[in-house]
């Protein structure tokens, strides 16, 4: 059996998305009279879905804020706003093509609401990723299998012909629940240091060095490594 699936985490991998996070957290903190976040910060607090984004986001002395409210708001603000700021990292978007014509099967999995990881995968990547998971009822977040398991039936795949893509702690995490090897990419959210402190095996610093990667180790039968 022969690797033939990739699938990549959203924010951090493909898509620079943080100004857009922190302007939709900002907006729904200053409603409620709360200070602003830095992009440092909200960088620190991502990763593992909106609602403990906001709950990061909140000072300590806001214990008893209503986050299912706030996070109301940030929802209704980013869900109109999520592409102000947001972009695809250099390489990406050649990344995906190169895969794709290679003959892999694309999937994104994201602790983002499922809305917007739809809209921003077919705004964005809509002719390469034929499936896109984001943060909705009924499925659990990474790092939980749970979505990489949902992409991969819904593209035919197994876990044996796969492998993962993503710039986190978290994504590491997923991977191995997965039972997926995981590529960790160095250009996201989180530093190289990080990233071995916390797993990581295989490292990317750019989208080409992810393309070698995928031909070079996982274009072949896989556990033939």
């Amino acid at each position: 059996m022969k690797y033939n699936t990739v699938v990549f985490d959203l924010d951090g991998t493909l898509l620079n998305t943080l100004e857009d996070l922190m302007n939709a957290t900002n907006h729904a903190l200053e409603t409620y009279g709360y200070p602003k976040r830095t992009l440092s910060e909200i960088r620190n607090f991502v990763g593992n879905g909106v609602r403990r984004l906001i709950e990061r986001a909140l000072p300590a002395e806001a214990a008893d804020a209503d986050v299912d409210e706030i996070l109301g708001v940030f929802r209704e603000y980013y869900t109109a706003h999520c592409e102000d700021c947001t972009c695809a990292y250099v390489g990406v978007t050649d990344l995906l093509k190169r895969l794709k014509q290679a003959g892999f099967k694309l999937a994104i999995v994201s602790n983002k609401l499922d809305s917007a990881v739809k809209e921003l995968n077919q705004s964005y990547f809509g002719g390469y990723v034929q499936a896109a998971i984001g943060e909705k009822e009924g499925i659990s977040r990474k790092p939980a299998p749970d979505m990489v398991m949902n992409a991969l039936a819904e593209l035919g795949s197994s876990r044996e012909e796969a492998v993962y893509v993503g710039d986190s702690d978290v994504d590491i995490r997923t991977a191995a629940n997965a039972g997926l090897p995981c590529i960790s990419v160095t250009w996201g959210f989180r530093d190289v240091e990080f990233l071995r402190k916390n797993g990581a095996e295989i490292t990317a610093d750019t989208p080409r060095q992810v393309y070698d990667i995928v031909m070079e180790h996982f274009n072949r039968p896989s556990g033939s490594m």
